[in-house]
C-alpha cells in the first residue's frame, strides 16, 4: 500500500490506493495502462485481476475506512456488528455529515460527532465506539427501520442487558450503568443515558417496566425472566407438532407385572445412558430384592429411585395440568428419583448453579422457573398424547432444571403422558442413544426439530414391541434388536412381534 512517506508500491499487495505524490500518481497510472493493476473504485486499484471488486472491497473494508476516513470511530450499531448490515449500511462518526455510495454493494453513512474517546477500542487507524458508547448511541431515535437504520431496535438493547444481569448480576449491571454515564457526560448524551437508565432500572425492578418492549424483558421486570431463545425453539417445536400425524400405538402392557417388566427395563436403559451402568442381571437383583449392591450403593439407588416412579401407575397417570402443577410434580419426582444423592444433588430443587454438557450450555439457572412456565404454555395447547410427551420431553431436557438427573426425568414425564393415555411408552436402547442424543442437539443448534421427531417415532415403534411378562422372552428381544451394544458395534435392528408372545433364541 502507497503511503506519502514513501515513493516505492508494493504491487504484491491485493489492493492499492492512489496518492497526492505525482511519482507515485504515476507509477499507478503506468501499471494499469500495462494491465497490471485495475481501479474497482475512484482512488482503488487492485492487482487481483480475477476476482469481483465487492469480493476485494470486502476483505480489505477496514483498510479502505482507514485510509479514507482516519481516526473517525466505527460507531452505532456497526460498532457491535463490524460489518455492514443486511442491506449494505454501515455507520461511522467523524467530523461532517455525508452518505457515500461509491462503493458499490455499501453505503457509507458518516454522521458528525464526537472524536474516540480514551475508552474507545483503537483499531491502529480507526476507532470503534466503546460497549458503553455504542450501548448509549442505541438509544437516539432513527426514523428508518431494519438494515438501513444506525440502531437496533430496542428488544435486542434489552437482551444484551440482561445477559449482563445474568452474567454478572446486580453489581455488574450498576457497573455498566457507571461507566455509561460517565461516558455519557463525555458526549453530551444526557437523553441517552436517561432512557438506558430507566431500561435497567425497569430490568432491575426499581422503575416502571412499561419503558421496556421485549416479552423477556418485561418478565425479568415482573420478576420471572426466561430464556427467550429457548422459548423461540418452544415455538418452532410446538408449530411442527400440532398438525402433526403420529400412529396411533396402544400399550399392550395391561398386567401389572407386564407393566412392571416393561418398568424395570426403561428404569434400566435411562440411567445406563446417563452412565449408571450394571449388567442387566445386576440390575435385576436390585429392582427384585431391593438391595444395593455392596461399593455401588448410590448407583443402585439411582435405578432404583427411578424404577419407584415408573413402576407407580398412579404416578404415572399424573400429568400437569397447570404451570405449579408442573413445577411440583418434577420438583417431587425428582426427590424420590435422587433420594440416595439427595444433599449432593440438592434433591427435589432447582438447580442453584449452572451446568453444561460437553459445549453445550443449559437454561441459566435464574431462568429456570420463568421458562419452564413460558414453555408451558405451548405443551397445554397440544392434544395429540404423543405430541405432549415430545414435547415435555424437550422442555425438560432443554430447560435442564436440576443438578443431575436431567435426561432421566424429561423421559419420565414424556412417558407418563403417553401412560396416562394407554400409548406405548417409550424405552431408549444404549444402541440407539447417540441417535437419540444428537437429534435433540441437532434441534438445539439448528432449530430444526424433524430429526428429533422422527427419531421419537421410531422409538416408540420400537418399545411398542416390548411387552409381556415374561423376563426371558423380553430379554432375548432385545439381544436379537441389539439393544444393549453400543451405538459403536451395532444399529438398531427394528423387530415386529405379535401377541401371542413369539419365542426368540
Amino acid at each position: 500500500m502507497a503511503t506519502k512517506t514513501t515513493n516505492t508500491i508494493d504491487w504484491s499487495r491485493e489492493i492499492i490506493f492512489s496518492s497526492a505524490e505525482s511519482s507515485i500518481s504515476k507509477q499507478i497510472g503506468k501499471a494499469e495502462k500495462e494491465g497490471k493493476i485495475r481501479k474497482i473504485f475512484p482512488r482503488i486499484y487492485t492487482s487481483n485481476l480475477q476476482d469481483s471488486a465487492e469480493y476485494i472491497i470486502k476483505r480489505h473494508f477496514f483498510d479502505i475506512l482507514k485510509w479514507r476516513f482516519p481516526n473517525a470511530v466505527i460507531s452505532h450499531r456497526s460498532a457491535s456488528e463490524l460489518r455492514p448490515t443486511e442491506t449494505g449500511n454501515f455507520f461511522i462518526t467523524s467530523n461532517y455529515t455525508k452518505k457515500i455510495t461509491d462503493l458499490s454493494n455499501f453505503t457509507l453513512n458518516v454522521m458528525e460527532g464526537k472524536p474516540a474517546l480514551e475508552s474507545d477500542v483503537n483499531l491502529d487507524g480507526i476507532y470503534a465506539s466503546s460497549e458503553w458508547r455504542w450501548v448509549l448511541e442505541n438509544m437516539q431515535v432513527s426514523r428508518k427501520k431494519g438494515g438501513e437504520s444506525k440502531i437496533f431496535p430496542i428488544e435486542f438493547i434489552e437482551d444484551k442487558l440482561e445477559k449482563i444481569i445474568i452474567r454478572e448480576g446486580k453489581e455488574g449491571i450498576n457497573k455498566f450503568r457507571d461507566k455509561a454515564k460517565e461516558i455519557a457526560e463525555q458526549l453530551d448524551f444526557k437523553a441517552e443515558f436517561d432512557k438506558l437508565n430507566a431500561l435497567i432500572s425497569a430490568l432491575l425492578s426499581t422503575h416502571n417496566s412499561d419503558v421496556l418492549s421485549s416479552v423477556s424483558a418485561k418478565a425479568r421486570a415482573s420478576g420471572m425472566p426466561f430464556d427467550a431463545k429457548r422459548v423461540e425453539l418452544f415455538e418452532i417445536l410446538y408449530d411442527k407438532l400440532k398438525d402433526y400425524y403420529f400412529r396411533e400405538r396402544p400399550d399392550k402392557n395391561n398386567s401389572e407385572d407386564s407393566f412392571r417388566l416393561f418398568s424395570f427395563f426403561e428404569a434400566y436403559f435411562s440411567n445406563y445412558i446417563e452412565g449408571t451402568k450394571f449388567t442387566i442381571v445386576d440390575a435385576k437383583k436390585i429392582v427384585d430384592t431391593g438391595i444395593a449392591i455392596p461399593k455401588r450403593i448410590k448407583d443402585s439407588h439411582d435405578i432404583l429411585g427411578t424404577f419407584d416412579i415408573l413402576s407407580n401407575s398412579r404416578e404415572m397417570s399424573t400429568t400437569p395440568a397447570t404451570v405449579d402443577e408442573l413445577i411440583n410434580i418434577l420438583k417431587s419426582r425428582h426427590l424420590t428419583m435422587m433420594s440416595e444423592r439427595a444433599e449432593e444433588v440438592n434433591a427435589g430443587y432447582f438447580k442453584s448453579q449452572n451446568n453444561r454438557a460437553g459445549n453445550t450450555e443449559f437454561v441459566d439457572y435464574t431462568l429456570v422457573e420463568g421458562t419452564l412456565r413460558q414453555g408451558f404454555k405451548y405443551y397445554a395447547a397440544l392434544t395429540d398424547p404423543m405430541a405432549k410427551a415430545i414435547f415435555i420431553m424437550f422442555l425438560v431436557a432443554e430447560v435442564h432444571p436440576f443438578t443431575d438427573g436431567n435426561g432421566r426425568m424429561s423421559r419420565i414425564m414424556g412417558n407418563a403422558e403417553l401412560f396416562k393415555c394407554g400409548q406405548s411408552r417409550i424405552i431408549v436402547p444404549t444402541v440407539y442413544r447417540e441417535d437419540y442424543i444428537m437429534s435433540l442437539k441437532k434441534f438445539t443448534n439448528r432449530k430444526e426439530p424433524d430429526t428429533f421427531i422422527r427419531v421419537m417415532d421410531k422409538l416408540q415403534h420400537f418399545s411398542n414391541n416390548i411387552f409381556g411378562e415374561n423376563f426371558d422372552e423380553i430379554n432375548a428381544y432385545f439381544k436379537a434388536t441389539n439393544a444393549y451394544k453400543e451405538p459403536s458395534e451395532a444399529q438398531l435392528n427394528l423387530i415386529d412381534r405379535s401377541i401371542p408372545d413369539i419365542k426368540l433364541d
